[in-house]
């Protein structure tokens, strides 16, 4: 087992634990410990093997806020997820019975490790440990979110989390997505809020490089509710419904539903 590892591992939390258990994947021992030792970091934690307390330390912070947004069922949806990272949500959506899972990440993390964490990674490889484990048919596209509109094809259920504060044009976005979303479907969007300072209260807030965490220059934007609704109605959606505002980890988070 590396080092980062097993820092991760003793800093892991029950909140942590309680969202992968959401995806019990139940891997012999012998398996799970060598895809700890393969895969060098994690974003996501997941449930390897729960009776011999094995679990994939990720560094996302209690992600709990997110389940009464997580439907119980997909059955016959198609998904699509929206920079999955290692792949939790598209693998929980398989799970839960969807018809048809894509997901896509530009890998842009590469960099986002390597400054804040000082971990190396070729791309994908906690994706590809989890899709092996599970035997999953999720299909995997190394895409930037900017050119979904390359999949050609319409989608029931889209997961955009971790996502919109981290691309430069959120506006253009949204209009891609609404392009991608089915007659009928759901976006969840889940993003960086807006801290309560007074100064901070514009409906959508630039951050500078690093303002938001150290040596993380890719957060560009915090948002309140009202200011999702006014991008979201430019790029072609009806509504948002706002599930929750959250702080998690001293950050302020919205969550919720855009519908077309």
């Amino acid at each position: 087992m590396n080092a980062w590892t097993a820092n991760a591992l003793a800093e892991l939390t029950s909140a942590e634990r309680e969202v992968a258990d959401l995806l019990p994947i139940e891997a012999n021992p012998a398996d799970a410990e060598v895809v700890l030792d393969q895969v060098p970091y994690w974003f996501h934690t997941f449930a390897l093997n729960r009776s011999e307390g094995v679990y994939a330390p990720g560094t996302a912070r209690d992600h709990r806020y997110r389940i009464p947004a997580i439907p119980e069922s997909f059955e016959g949806l198609r998904v699509l997820d929206v920079g999955t990272f290692d792949g939790f949500y598209a693998f929980l959506a398989e799970a839960r019975g969807a018809e048809r899972v894509v997901a896509v990440d530009n890998e842009q993390y590469v960099e986002w490790v390597r400054a804040r964490w000082g971990v190396e990674l070729e791309g994908g490889e906690g994706f590809r440990a989890i899709h092996a484990l599970l035997d999953s048919n999720v299909e995997y596209r190394r895409l930037d979110a900017l050119e979904l509109d390359r999949l050609d094809e319409g989608f029931d259920f889209i997961f955009c989390c971790g996502i919109l504060h981290r691309v430069e044009a959120p506006a253009r976005l949204l209009r891609v997505l609404s392009r991608r979303l089915a007659e009928g479907g759901r976006v969840l969007i889940e993003t960086h809020g807006v801290f309560a300072d007074p100064s901070d209260r514009d409906p959508v807030h630039r951050y500078g490089p690093g303002e938001v965490y150290p040596h993380d220059e890719y957060i560009y934007w915090g948002f309140t509710a009202g200011g999702i609704e006014m991008i979201a109605r430019d790029s072609g959606f009806r509504l948002f419904e706002l599930v929750g505002a959250p702080l998690i980890d001293g950050h302020p988070r919205i969550i919720g539903w855009l519908g077309r």
